[in-house]
């Protein structure tokens, strides 16, 4: 996102914030209507268009989703909502984004608040590597041919019991409504929204061999001296790493690895 869109989900995530710090608010039902809102708004293109409209008053908006949603979410629900709508966005389609993520947050909050949010985040990661690494998996995964109960029978035949609640909810909601987007990239979007719930930053480590309690300490100290916050561990191991680590952090990787320092070696002598 970007300009007027940008601001205007800056300020849904601060209501979403205020809103959410109060334990009285039922997350997980906060995260169901927004759900469903958000996929009301990506089938309506109509009506999105109309509540992103910068021609109308923000007033006006508000009331005709009123009109609209009125007794079938709460009103927690529709006072986010309706701060939404009020809301100037550079494009329709980043309302429903915008949506889509508090409904993913909301859920987020529901672990938080259970203590199982550092699960939750490592199940997604895990679960990512899997669906990587398994093309079969993928293709059943989002195989448009399929069916919104097939698919969500699949994924609880391969979470239920095994992952958190929250992780099988997010999961869900993914691969029914990936809306446009690759499984894999809607995976690490939901890890990183759940690594700013604890205003963490993501570190994928890469390394040939597990690494030792003492090891994954110091690397996080490290890290979070590097850059100035607690950094979250996302353990990966690939032999053919041979030796060292690789980390990734967004789009800046650094290479400690043996293999990294061999090609290095490799490329000076042939130069």
């Amino acid at each position: 996102m970007n300009g007027a869109s940008r601001e205007a989900l800056a300020a849904a995530r601060e209501r979403f914030d205020a809103l959410t710090d109060n334990t009285a608010v039922e997350a997980t039902k906060l995260a169901d209507e927004l759900a469903a809102v958000t996929a009301l708004l990506d089938r309506e293109v109509s009506l999105r268009r109309v509540l992103t409209d910068p021609a109308q008053p923000g007033e006006a908006k508000a009331e005709l989703a009123a009109r609209v949603l009125g007794g079938q979410v709460g009103g927690e629900t529709l006072d986010l909502i309706s701060g939404l709508v009020r809301s100037r966005w550079s494009r329709s389609r980043d309302l429903v984004d915008g949506l889509e993520e508090l409904a993913n947050a909301a859920d987020l909050v529901a672990a938080e608040r259970a203590g199982t949010l550092d699960s939750v985040e490592d199940e997604l990661f895990r679960f990512g590597r899997i669906v990587s690494s398994s093309s079969e998996l993928r293709g059943a995964l989002t195989d448009r041919r399929a069916s919104v109960s097939a698919k969500t029978g699949l994924v609880r035949e391969l979470l239920g019991g095994r992952a958190d609640r929250v992780t099988e909810r997010l999961v869900i909601r993914l691969v029914t409504h990936p809306r446009g987007r690759s499984l894999e990239a809607g995976l690490d979007e939901l890890s990183k929204l759940a690594a700013a719930r604890r205003d963490r930053t993501v570190a994928v480590v890469t390394s040939a061999v597990p690494l030792s309690d003492r090891q994954k300490q110091r690397l996080g100290e490290a890290l979070a001296k590097l850059y100035g916050r607690n950094v979250h561990l996302n353990l990966d191991v690939d032999p053919e790493v041979v030796g060292g680590i690789a980390v990734r952090i967004g789009d800046e990787v650094i290479n400690g690895t043996i293999a990294d320092r061999l090609d290095e070696a490799t490329r000076r002598m042939a130069g």
